[in-house]
């Protein structure tokens, strides 16, 4: 009986090993590439989401296409607007528009808060405690949905209060010391 054999010559299997190479260099550029690919792309959508760090409530208000949206919009509180229920910790304001470029942000609450014809708009924040800073001419920096009946429900509240961190006077008694 005949015996068929096969031997792979040193240079078929010189070439087996160059292709099983060159395969393994591919799956790891693909692998490469796609990590890259995906690196990049989360980069510019979150790039392009925070670009704008808020928009204003006349953005807000005169523009639909932020309806629905989440978004984070900026304002001045209304401090007799102001009312919340423990039972549900439920916070209700009306915040009026300041304005995009200020110099100094506590004369831009002032007048924001004190001139009728601003833009206003209502503001819901469920499920939250009410704040020590949430008071008349704060600045309220929310995130969250400009709903269909005109009422924002906010589901982030920051808030800055800008006489709260003015700088104090030295007392004369004590400016007239030096030792101390």
């Amino acid at each position: 009986m005949t015996e068929a054999t096969w031997e792979k010559t040193a240079l078929a299997a010189q070439r087996f090993r160059g292709r099983q190479r060159s395969a393994r260099r591919l799956h790891f550029l693909l692998a490469g590439l796609l990590i890259l690919v995906a690196s990049a792309w989360l980069i510019l959508s979150g790039t392009a989401s925070g670009a704008r760090y808020f928009i204003t409530v006349d953005e807000l208000v005169g523009n639909p296409q932020w309806s629905g949206r989440t978004v984070r919009v900026s304002g001045a509180v209304l401090g007799p607007s102001i009312t919340w229920d423990p039972d549900t910790l439920t916070i209700a304001f009306t915040m009026a528009a300041i304005p995009a470029q200020f110099d100094d942000l506590a004369a831009a609450l002032h007048d924001s808060v004190n001139d009728p014809s601003v833009t206003r708009l209502d503001v819901v924040v469920p499920d939250q405690a009410k704040p020590d800073l949430l008071q008349h001419e704060a600045q309220a920096i929310l995130t969250g949905r400009l709903g269909a009946d005109g009422v924002f429900t906010a589901s982030e509240l920051l808030l800055k209060c800008p006489s709260r961190f003015e700088e104090a006077v030295p007392d004369p008694a004590i400016a007239g010391h030096a030792d101390l």
